[in-house]
């Protein structure tokens, strides 16, 4: 017998599209600003287990945050056409703590993943996989509940950044 197996199963993805008539600069902005970078102080507080710490956080913290960051456009430079283009890792290790305590794989989509574009006519246009449609995969009901409530979350900071 092999000490290892492989299974496959295919999963149906709803991708997602924001269009903003507004430009790709202004749009950054506004979701850095209401999406800030993630404090680390708070992945040390779960780390210590530090419940108060977490509570203050989750009642006046923000509701997602940026985890990391990568400049996609940039990469273009080698055919001599950079492009605005960012993807972000976007969360709350809050959230993501809740989510992997009854399904340790989902930690494969925690963070998700936006990608922020300029389009050819200068506007910004995210792109995203809606969670619910990849966490519904487990069929653990705190993890779907979750995913609804992360992507409820991340589409209201997207439609705010880009109107």
């Amino acid at each position: 017998m092999s000490p290892s197996s492989l299974s496959i199963r295919p999963i149906k993805v709803d991708h997602i599209t924001i269009k903003s008539t507004r430009p790709f600069a202004e749009v950054r902005q506004k979701l850095e600003t209401n999406a800030p970078k993630l404090d680390v102080r708070i992945v040390e507080a779960l780390r210590k287990g530090d419940q108060a710490w977490a509570a203050d956080y989750e009642q006046n913290g923000p509701k997602l945050s940026i985890f990391s960051q990568r400049d996609h456009g940039s990469l273009l430079e080698i055919f001599g056409r950079p492009r605005n283009a960012i993807q972000y890792d976007i969360g709350n290790p809050l959230t993501a703590s809740t989510m992997t305590r009854h399904r340790l794989a989902a930690g494969l989509y925690a963070p998700l993943r936006v990608v922020l574009y300029e389009d050819d006519h200068g506007r910004a246009v995210f792109e995203y996989d809606r969670p619910s449609s990849f966490f519904g995969q487990y069929g653990d009901e705190h993890v779907t509940k979750i995913g609804e409530y992360l992507g409820a979350t991340l589409e209201a900071v997207l439609r705010d950044a880009a109107e």
